[in-house]
């Protein structure tokens, strides 16, 4: 059996402008009031993320209680709800918010809808930190989806002022079909002018499609925590080829790699490129002679800092890349 030959990077894989955003969030802190900053949940779904800001004297924890009187606290990406905020600032905490962009649009869209007497079907997976944080946007009226088969027993109060959201990382297909199986039942249901899905999501989603097809096997570099690195895998096999997620190059196994010459390698958009470069080495030494990137989109988007890090007298921080 032949074995491999060549690695096909997907475009673009990694980082998005809201996991670089709440990264330096957490080391621009950590530079400017120095250790322990207190971040609530893992500021982003990756393990070598955490360990490294864990390393640079981060503290992550999921109850306020943890937290000392007048300690700095930052929230992650994921977002929070209005009762955590509420909690946090009766604790006294100095607060910097890492929540995306992408997500805090979606939650100030359900405080606006809410004002005008709507009520909200979310799809998404529940347990996930960001679906925990939109849903507590509200103290009632607002009802999760995960598929389909629950589209037919969410029971709205009333179905005239209805809206749809999502969390930013699921399956753009999938997505898709719950939100059909929304309408169907609610034909009046508000829909978000842009998707909520966020670019990221499905810029890495659409270069999976792309490369799928191309490629013996996929690789994804992400935790398992992390929603759209799960998604990113599951696309891959649902294209028909065998794919592996992988925290880092350690859990590569030389026997997934037999008899398939092409590996298609993503990330997902809390994953470092310095775990793929590893995961690129560790391919290089099962026999592959040639890493070839795919054409794809090339991202911009940057977001600003919260107030209060954008200072000048912060010298930039080492960043985790």
């Amino acid at each position: 059996m032949g074995g491999v030959n060549q690695i096909v990077l997907a475009e673009p894989r990694g980082f998005c402008a809201g996991v670089d955003r709440a990264i330096e969030i957490v080391e621009r802190a950590l530079a400017k009031f120095g250790a322990p900053i207190y971040v609530r949940h893992e500021i982003v779904h990756n393990t070598y993320v955490v360990n490294e800001l864990k390393a640079k004297g981060a503290v992550f924890i999921e109850d306020l209680a943890e937290v000392p009187p007048g300690a700095t606290l930052v929230f992650s990406a994921h977002g929070v709800s209005k009762a955590v905020e509420a909690e946090a600032q009766a604790r006294g905490f100095s607060i910097f918010d890492a929540t995306c962009p992408l997500v805090t649009k979606v939650h100030v869209e359900v405080a606006k809808l809410a004002r005008e007497g709507y009520e909200f079907i979310m799809i998404g997976h529940k347990g996930h930190p960001e679906v925990e944080g939109t849903m507590g946007q509200l103290d009632h009226g607002i009802h999760l989806v995960e598929d389909v088969e629950d589209v037919a027993k969410v029971q709205p109060a009333q179905t005239e002022k209805l809206a749809v959201v999502t969390q930013t990382t699921l399956s753009v297909d999938d997505a898709a079909e719950i939100a059909a199986a929304v309408r169907t039942r609610f034909p009046k249901v508000r829909e978000p002018k842009q998707q909520d899905i966020c670019y990221a999501t499905q810029n890495r989603q659409d270069a999976v499609k792309l490369l799928s097809p191309q490629v013996d096997i996929v690789i994804v570099v992400g935790s398992p925590t992390s929603s759209n690195s799960n998604r990113l895998r599951e696309l891959a096999e649902r294209l028909g080829t065998p794919a592996h997620m992988v925290d880092s190059a350690a859990e590569l196994k030389a026997e997934w790699f037999e008899g398939r010459a092409r590996v298609g390698l993503t990330a997902g958009a809390s994953a470092p490129e310095v775990l793929v470069a590893e995961v690129i080495e560790r391919i290089r030494a099962l026999g592959a002679v040639s890493v070839r990137s795919m054409p794809g989109i090339e991202e911009k988007t940057k977001f600003p800092l919260p107030k209060g890090l954008r200072l000048d007298d912060i010298p930039p921080p080492q960043h985790i890349s």
